[in-house]
């Protein structure tokens, strides 16, 4: 029963530890972006978006060991849409890196 309990316990550590990366890596992409962005692909503020992410990533970190409780399940729902649905649509405004490396782009800017 020992055995059992320390391996529930391990796979809820991990759950947790995964949901704040996730947290921490929609934090990271939303502080990245232009402001200009969020509003020119018809979504909210990048103040709003870095609000809701920076809280999911606050309650995130404080809730690494209860991922499964309400409050990590709504960091996580959080992060989640910004990532699914926000960040897509202001990916293409820039900011950021692109896909397939540096393209023209030199060691001091584009040339």
């Amino acid at each position: 029963m020992d055995a059992l309990n320390s391996l529930q316990s391990g796979v809820l550590l991990l759950l947790g530890v995964a949901a704040f990366g996730l947290e921490v890596w929609a934090l990271l992409d939303c502080l990245r972006r232009p402001a200009g962005a969020f509003t020119a692909a018809g979504k909210r503020t990048k103040t709003f978006w870095t609000v809701i992410v920076a809280i999911a990533a606050a309650v995130g970190f404080v809730s690494i060991f209860s991922v499964l409780g309400l409050f990590g399940a709504i960091a996580v729902v959080g992060a989640a849409v910004y990532l699914v649905d926000v960040r897509p649509a202001v990916r293409q405004y820039g900011g950021g890196p692109r896909r397939g490396g540096r393209g023209n782009s030199g060691p001091y800017g584009p040339w």
